[in-house]
């Protein structure tokens, strides 16, 4: 999707407010075709929860990450790597907040 790819351009530039505008569109784009608990819907989410973390949003990024776990062992098993993946980004922004 090119919306996430220059969302992820804009991250790494350090455009925080951009990149999030951007994560959102992608993720509103990615719920309406594929559905809030696809694998690739539950992508744009934990890339929105990280650029709300870079913005020191802790607790949206906190709820963001959430919903991303969730979906990620329901639809793919709490062992697959991007469940682990999500147990990592929920531990980084729940150590930020303290």
């Amino acid at each position: 999707m090119s919306v996430g790819i220059l969302a992820g351009v804009l991250r790494f530039q350090g455009k925080y407010e951009e990149a999030e505008v951007m994560n959102r569109r992608a993720l509103d784009g990615r719920e309406k075709a594929l559905g809030a608990d696809h694998p690739s819907t539950l992508t744009s989410v934990g890339n929105l929860a990280g650029v709300l973390r870079f913005q020191g949003k802790y607790e949206e990024a906190e709820v963001m990450n959430r919903r991303a776990l969730d979906g990620r062992e329901k639809a793919l098993g709490a062992d697959h790597p991007d469940t682990l993946t999500s147990v990592g980004n929920l531990a980084l922004v729940l150590g930020d907040q303290g």
